[in-house]
C-alpha cells in the first residue's frame, strides 16, 4: 500500500533527478554491475520463496 503512495508522489522529473544523481554517484561503468546483482539477488530471493512454498505444500499433503 505504501509502495502505490510512494510512486504515485513521485512525477517525472523528481524520478529523473534520482537518476541522474544514481549516475553521478555511481558513473556509468558501475551501473549494469549493479542491476545485475540486483537481479541475481532477487531471482535467489524467488527461489527460495518457491522453496519454502514447496515444502509447505508437501507438509500440508502428509497431514491430509
Amino acid at each position: 500500500m505504501l509502495h502505490n503512495t510512494l510512486l504515485a508522489a513521485l512525477g517525472t522529473q523528481e524520478i529523473l533527478v534520482i537518476l541522474v544523481v544514481v549516475l553521478l554517484l555511481f558513473g556509468g561503468k558501475k551501473i549494469p554491475e549493479l542491476m545485475s546483482g540486483l537481479g541475481k539477488g532477487i531471482r535467489e530471493f524467488n527461489n527460495g520463496k518457491d522453496g519454502v512454498e514447496e515444502k509447505e505444500g508437501k507438509g500440508e499433503e502428509g497431514k491430509a
